[in-house]
């Protein structure tokens, strides 16, 4: 069974930085893509980024150079860093995953091709 646990959002002013986290133990690395979707008020989800079993990145044009993705396999633990957050960053922040396969970064843009959801965390981003 996996589960997805967020935390770390929150309220933070423009030019800030926060460290969201996604306790994941139900997730092998070897054997699971997982990332970051976000949705902001009135917006359709968009993928943040995202991390592959071995351990390559993908990340939004909006995220490039700002946010980082880390993880810790000992701690079943995901990580994104968020620097330089504009208010435009304002959403919620959902943890995903999905079993890994061959499916290419840009067929997994769309929400309903990841299995599993954790159920978010609010980072509000004030100017």
């Amino acid at each position: 069974q996996v589960r997805l646990v967020e935390s770390g959002g929150g309220p933070v002013q423009s030019g800030g930085s926060l460290r969201l986290s996604c306790a994941a133990p139900g997730i092998t690395y070897s054997l699971y893509c997982i990332g970051w979707f976000r949705q902001a008020p009135g917006k359709e989800r968009e993928r943040v980024a995202v991390i592959d079993s071995g351990g390559a990145t993908d990340y939004a044009d909006s995220a490039k150079g700002r946010f980082t993705l880390s993880r810790d396999i000992a701690k079943n633990t995901l990580y994104l860093q968020l620097n330089s957050l504009k208010p435009e960053d304002t959403a919620i922040y959902y943890c995903v995953s999905r079993p890994s396969d061959t499916t290419t970064w840009s067929s997994l843009l769309s929400p309903t091709r990841w299995n599993y959801w954790g159920q978010g965390t609010q980072v509000t981003v004030s100017s």
